[in-house]
């Protein structure tokens, strides 16, 4: 006799939030035509303007929103060989790493390029070059971490000022080894958190690559955010198997303790990238080609006659 089965509980307690689906395309102001291709990265700016980085040809690869959605400014078309990280440093500064051509680049908010890293279309392994490099975190004096990422198994340090300090990893399942390195966060205390995505686990390591312990228990991370104020989440799959097979789609956000990786709070959402604000709303990058933007404010009753009328708004 089959059996009736419940749904299985949200680790944690369940996150009460509710959620814009379609962030930065309703209200409908980019210009005539301009539409989201799979978005791989989203960050915000102190100002909480809100930078999307996605790999569509009806647009500009990078896109600038205020914080309701509506377009600002625009820059890169042409610039990049296959979109995939973003972050915004304490200065406002907009750094993106472009898995495609194998370059980091840091831009002003205006889309002024700054630096770059890397030899575009020249993969390599030394300190002057990345193979498909991933993501991009930063220390609180400034230095930052690149991860290096699909290509290479490994984990590059640098000066603010884009000088190479040291790098970790290799190919491999053991501590300070990489399988897809895919995204890195650091905290107010300089641990580097290093999402090993295919291996189902994230390692964490002092400053300079020291392994000092592992979480096994969190999936296959995709996405990762520590917050100025030390608060954790991310975005993560069971396995890296349901990742690749559902194509990044039946995810979780999760908000974890950093020091336990005990997880506080959970709900369902897809997702490639993860930027929780000091506010704490969550943006989303998912290759659904959409920004989920998720703020609080859990619905108690449903919403009635209008339900699905018109777009959510915040």
């Amino acid at each position: 006799m089959a059996q009736t089965q419940g749904w299985y509980p949200h680790e944690g307690g369940l996150l009460k939030y509710r959620v814009q689906i379609r962030f930065g395309e309703e209200p409908d102001t980019m210009p005539a035509g301009w539409k989201f291709g799979r978005v791989s990265a989203v960050a915000s700016d102190s100002d909480g303007n809100v930078y999307v980085f996605h790999r569509g040809d009806k647009a500009d690869p990078l896109i600038v929103f205020d914080p309701k959605g509506r377009y600002l400014r625009s820059w890169g078309k042409g610039l990049f060989g296959n979109p995939h990280g973003l972050r915004i440093d304490r200065e406002n500064n907009v750094w993106v790493t472009d898995s495609g051509d194998h370059l980091v680049m840091k831009f002003t908010r205006d889309g002024k390029l700054l630096m770059t890293l890397g030899a575009r279309k020249k993969a390599g392994t030394d300190d002057k070059t990345f193979n498909r490099p991933t993501d991009i975190a930063f220390t609180p004096s400034g230095d930052f971490y690149v991860s290096d990422g699909y290509g290479n198994s490994r984990v590059v340090k640098f000066t603010r000022d884009g000088k190479y300090i040291t790098a970790w990893g290799k190919k491999g399942t053991g501590p300070g080894e990489f399988n897809t390195p895919h995204v890195v966060a650091v905290d107010s205390e300089g641990l580097v958190y290093v999402s090993d995505r295919e291996n189902n686990r994230i390692q964490i390591f002092d400053g300079n690559g020291k392994f000092l312990r592992q979480w096994t228990h969190l999936g296959a991370t995709q996405g990762m955010c520590i917050t100025p104020d030390d608060e954790m989440w991310i975005v993560s799959h069971r396995t890296n198997i349901e990742n690749l097979t559902y194509d990044t789609l039946a995810g979780r956000i999760m908000k974890i303790d950093r020091k336990s990786g005990r997880i506080l709070g959970a709900m369902e959402s897809p997702g490639h990238w993860i930027h929780v604000t000091p506010s704490k709303e969550i943006y989303i990058g998912s290759l659904t080609g959409n920004v989920f933007h998720w703020y609080p404010g859990w619905l108690e009753t449903g919403l009635g006659s209008e339900e699905g009328l018109r777009p959510q708004k915040k």
